[in-house]
């Protein structure tokens, strides 16, 4: 599919042809890039409002150089769908010259992350380089074919490359998509194959479409079609016709291939909803799809065939979090499902615990005793010299999520592994968004979140313990009837996590409550359990934020198992200026739950959406959170997009 002439004007008395969608397109793609880019929001911004776009790109993995010889097979993960290559040949310069299709939109994903793996047959292959490319920044350029040699990252070290891939992507045009799919369809009633349709041809494709209007205007469309009026249409003829009606008046009501209701968005998403579903239906694309992560495309047979027998599941939502070895999460910057691999072993310890009536059983006659010794043990262990040792250990465990370029200080300066635990990071590393605007709160950590606007919808998706509330959280010397039927966002910390926790907000600290209690695993298994409350058994400490955008705003640092000690920086009657530093977890997994008054906040609705399907959103510390409801002045920008930025 090449760029082919704009499309004439169907009125016969026109001289100049009119713009190509493809043209308008790549406009509003540079609209969109200078509004990111800082140019003028208002102007642009309404440009967008006013022109959404979607299209095909289609993104070529060429070739890769890198620094040893293996076998090699990548990735491409765009939103919360993974493609693989075929896997090259030992070599050091592997070539795959593999093709996928994907949509890029203006509010959809468009940050592509390129992944290679060196190969295993049996168990899981290994990451060992990647990048990530803006599809708007690539298909802005005046080519219609856009080829890059990229760096290829150290997962462990993002300053560090180990080789480079080539990749190219180039942008359809759009009326070009539409009517290559209209030959494909079309040619399926051209029965004697003469590259035209008859009348009766004609009837039998609309009336397999499903569409009564386009069965009752058969003959009014054939002729319109029919030109010279012949009694015959050519294939190329008909196809336009049909790219041009479906924008006006749409004939096809369902997909052909998968049968969705079409209509549900603006006409041209139809068109490419079908041809994606096409290519998939005939295996004209080079890339093998269906994975939701790069992870989950990397397994060798042996280790699915363990995965199977652990009963593990890759569903999004609550059953991958409660029932299965692999958390699903959704990754605010790129758009993507990420996973988080937990130990087989860990994972059904942790099932047969707390997701059974054995496992309360045991909980009730000792095991919370057995949790919190384990926890001052490992505590004591992470602040002796020794510990330092496991520092390189921990960082080759989850060499792809940690960036060590950011921390403050050099690996060698931790002398124990707490210190390195609970590393600061450069100035500037973690931006707080707006931070001149206290009508905006932002995250408090880097974590998986979610968020409910009442504590009924926190018990309905994700907190299954018997017995949850507000007033059981807080406890009574913190709890006020204003936060009783208040909303709620969860900032779950893994070990890999940065673990200092930040102020979302900006006021004044009323008090600090510590409140002893037991120390359960955070993990989605243990809170999800009906046997057991872990945010109101655990250890915690609740402060009470005063702020005149909010009111009050409860702030829960919550112990778990393997969590030493929860550490404040600030004192009561100190005055915090939202992404101030608040304090830190030592070692180990631990969470954050603050609670807002009932109406006081408007959560993010990206942020809203994941959790209505019980999925988490990775997010990192002053990324937004939501803006406060009782500031009717306040013109909200688009909270979603402005988070990404």
């Amino acid at each position: 599919m090449g760029h082919s002439p704009s499309r004439q004007n169907a009125c016969a008395g026109a001289a100049d042809p009119l713009p190509s969608r493809f043209a308008r397109f790549r406009r509003r793609l540079r609209l969109h890039r200078r509004r990111s880019g800082g140019g003028d929001d208002s102007a642009s911004a309404k440009a967008i409002a006013a022109d959404e776009f979607a299209g095909i790109a289609r993104i070529r993995i060429v070739k890769a150089d890198m620094r040893f010889k293996d076998k090699f097979f990548a990735c491409l993960s765009l939103g919360d769908r993974t493609y693989r290559t075929e896997t090259s040949d030992n070599t050091q310069r592997p070539v795959w010259d593999s093709e996928k299709k994907v949509i890029v939109e203006t509010n959809g994903p468009h940050i592509a992350r390129i992944s290679v793996f060196e190969t295993n047959r049996f168990s899981k292959s290994t990451l060992v380089g990647y990048c990530e490319v803006d599809l708007f920044e690539m298909l802005t350029k005046d080519l219609d074919e856009h080829s890059e040699d990229l760096p290829l990252l150290d997962p462990s070290s993002p300053n560090t490359t180990v080789g480079s891939i080539t990749i190219s992507c180039y942008i359809e045009d759009p009326v070009e998509t539409e009517q290559s799919f209209a030959r494909r369809v079309l040619a399926i009633v051209d029965y004697n194959e003469d590259g035209t349709l008859s009348l009766s041809e004609f009837s039998d494709l609309m009336k397999a479409f499903g569409n009564k209007l386009a069965v009752a205007k058969i003959e009014e469309l054939f002729r319109q079609a029919d030109t010279n009026g012949d009694g015959i249409v050519d294939i190329n003829e008909l196809a336009a016709l049909l790219a041009d009606q479906q924008e006006k008046e749409p004939l096809i009501s369902n997909c052909p291939v998968c049968g969705e209701d079409l209509g549900k968005y603006d006409k041209i998403n139809d068109m490419i909803h079908m041809t994606l579903c096409f290519d998939e239906g005939t295996g004209n694309q080079i890339m093998t799809g269906g994975f939701l992560t790069d992870k989950q495309a990397s397994y060798g047979w042996m280790f699915k065939l363990s995965e199977w027998a652990h009963f593990s599941t890759y569903d999004v939502g609550l059953h991958s979090g409660s029932a299965a070895s692999h958390i699903l999460v959704f990754d605010r910057r790129t758009k993507r499902i990420l996973e988080e691999v937990i130990d087989g072993k860990i994972v059904l310890s942790m099932r047969a615990l707390y997701q059974s009536k054995v496992g309360l059983t045991l909980i009730n006659t000792g095991v919370k005793d057995i949790l919190k010794n384990l926890s001052e043990k490992q505590g004591k262990k992470m602040n002796s010299p020794d510990s330092a040792k496991d520092i390189p250990k921990f960082l080759e465990l989850f060499k792809d999520q940690i960036n060590m370029d950011e921390v403050k200080d050099p690996i060698e300066s931790f002398k124990t592994f707490n210190e390195f635990f609970i590393r600061g990071l450069k100035p500037g590393a973690r931006p707080i968004a707006y931070g001149d605007q206290d009508s905006i709160a932002t995250c408090a950590a880097d974590s998986r979140l979610m968020a409910f606007s009442s504590v009924d919808e926190s018990t309905r998706l994700w907190i299954k313990g018997r017995k949850f509330s507000i007033e059981g959280l807080l406890g009574t010397s913190a709890h006020s009837n204003a936060l009783s039927n208040g909303s709620l966002v969860i900032f779950r910390l893994a070990p890999q996590d940065y673990h200092r926790f930040h102020v979302p907000v900006s006021g004044t600290v009323e008090k600090f409550v510590e409140i002893p209690g037991c120390l359960y695993t955070v993990n989605p298994i243990a809170v999800n359990s009906k046997y057991c409350n872990v945010f109101t058994e655990n250890k915690r400490v609740v402060s009470i934020i005063s702020t005149s955008e909010f009111g009050k705003v409860a702030f829960v640092a919550i112990g778990a198992t393997m969590v030493g000690s929860i550490t404040f920086l600030k004192n009561e009657g100190d005055y915090v200026q939202k992404g101030d530093e608040f304090g830190y977890f030592s070692f180990g997994g631990s969470t954050v739950i603050c609670v807002f008054e009932k109406d006081a906040i408007h959560f993010d609705a990206d942020l809203v959406a994941n959790s209505e399907r019980s999925l988490e959103t990775l997010v990192s510390v002053g990324m937004i959170l939501g803006v406060s409801k009782r500031n009717s002045r306040l013109q909200v920008p688009e909270l979603q997009r402005c988070s990404l930025e």
